[in-house]
């Protein structure tokens, strides 16, 4: 008998916040109060919680994990009601699911050549910051168009991408939509009403943690309203800004280096 075997991905508005591993974090952080700790029970490492944590955060649109800033070994971490609300609807159709490919097991008598070809469909991206959001406005142009999203937090996020796939992606008022950009593309300053750059984007907020390798540094910045931006600068730029956990910085992003994209029905 065919075997058939699946996975439960959760989404809401065409917001994808995961499936049983990021519920899984979710569960393990309500019961330890600690994200750190919570890794350790699921298997991840510290700093893939953090990210998952990240971007859960982000595609909520409201936060699901409060933390207090605490570095490894301190700090703690609460669920929301929305994200305990989250881990119950979840579980509830993770158990109707596993019934459904039981029957459907039972029933299926033909290989599933489809399923390789739909897999060829599903997108990845090296793009580190994935930022969920609405279509505010397009204004167009002969060759580009100016697309502005409101993100969570009540920022707004300003990209340039030419008229054809404006068109095709279907890019309308009140449409949603979601931003990539690469930590490479995300310039860092400190506050200050002197500074004048060209970049469209200058988003407010403050660092949330630091990491340094040998030439450059990853550097998370939490912005207001909880998104999370990541940027790739040098470790000499860490050092001339004294970048450290609180300290409050802009996020500069040029509307060109901003990939728009629509969720699939």
């Amino acid at each position: 008998m065919l075997s058939i075997k699946g996975t439960l991905g959760f989404e809401a508005n065409g917001r994808n916040f995961g499936g049983h591993d990021r519920i899984e974090l979710l569960i393990k952080v309500d019961e330890t109060g600690s994200i750190a700790a919570a890794a350790r029970e699921v298997g991840m490492s510290y700093k893939g919680a953090w990210e998952a944590v990240d971007a859960m955060n982000n595609l909520a649109g409201e936060p699901l994990v409060l933390r207090a800033v605490g570095g490894r070994s301190g700090g703690g971490a609460v669920l929301t009601p929305r994200a305990r609300r989250l881990i119950e609807v979840f579980q509830h159709m993770e158990a109707i699911h596993q019934q459904f490919l039981k029957q459907l097991s039972s029933i299926a008598d033909n290989p599933l050549s489809d399923i390789e070809l739909a897999r060829r469909f599903m997108m990845k991206t090296s793009a580190r910051n994935q930022l969920a959001g609405t279509v505010a406005s397009v204004d167009h142009g002969a060759v580009n168009d100016v697309v502005q999203l409101d993100i969570q937090g009540g920022q707004r996020l300003v990209a340039t991408v030419t008229h054809e796939s404006s068109v095709n992606l279907g890019l309308t008022p009140g449409k949603s939509a979601f931003a990539l950009i690469k930590a490479s593309s995300v310039m860092l300053g400190l506050p200050d009403a002197s500074t004048r750059l060209s970049a469209r984007n200058q988003l407010a907020g403050q660092v949330s943690y630091v990491k340094r390798g040998a030439v450059n540094a990853e550097v998370g910045v939490e912005l207001e309203g909880g998104n999370v931006v990541v940027a790739i600068i040098t470790n000499p730029s860490v050092d001339a800004l004294q970048l450290r956990e609180g300290v409050a910085v802009v996020a500069f992003i040029k509307a060109s280096s901003v990939i728009v994209g629509t969720f699939s029905v």
